[in-house]
């Protein structure tokens, strides 16, 4: 029983070290702040290695751990605690962009990361998953416990909001682009 233990634990750290940085660039951009996110990020670990054995059996811990992050960041915009989008405190782990990460192509992170704090916590989590985390719409919505429907709704109105936002759209039209 031991050497099966240790066995998931290993598994369990292996897990943990190669997704990090992209559960930490989900958690801030869900959160909009980078304390907020390193605690979502670490509860949500938490709740999965209590139940790995039975997480890394079913053959997607990814889906798990979103759907865990998902969960504990509604909670706790239910609770109607505050979010921030501190820049400045967050220094440099601020939403460090993957290899290739076509985001990390914008002029101006921090505008896009204020216009994404300015929507509505729903919205925002389908719009971060949906073209951040790249998930299908089925994905997403076994990620948020809401229908496919919901999912296409509120990434809509949030890329539509986003669209809307002066700030952003002058930094796509300098560039030429649409």
């Amino acid at each position: 029983m031991g050497e099966r233990k240790q066995a998931l634990d290993g598994e369990f750290q292996g897990f943990v070290t190669s997704r990090w940085s992209r559960l930490m660039r989900t958690a801030f951009l869900l959160t909009g702040e980078q304390h907020a996110a390193e605690d979502l990020v670490q509860s949500s670990l938490e709740r999965t290695y209590v139940s790995w054995r039975k997480v890394s059996a079913a053959g997607d811990p990814d889906a798990y751990v979103r759907r865990i992050m998902i969960n504990t960041h509604a909670r706790r915009h239910r609770r109607k605690l505050k979010e921030f989008l501190s820049l400045q405190d967050s220094g440099p782990m601020l939403d460090r962009p993957e290899h290739g990460d076509r985001m990390a192509q914008a002029d101006d992170r921090a505008a896009l990361l204020r216009a994404l704090a300015q929507l509505p916590v729903r919205q925002r989590e389908a719009v971060v998953l949906r073209y951040w985390e790249d998930l299908s719409e089925t994905q997403t919505a076994e990620a948020m416990g809401c229908s496919v429907g919901a999912v296409k709704s509120n990434a809509a109105k949030g890329i539509a909001k986003l669209r809307a936002i002066p700030a952003l759209t002058e930094k796509v039209g300098s560039r030429g682009e649409k």
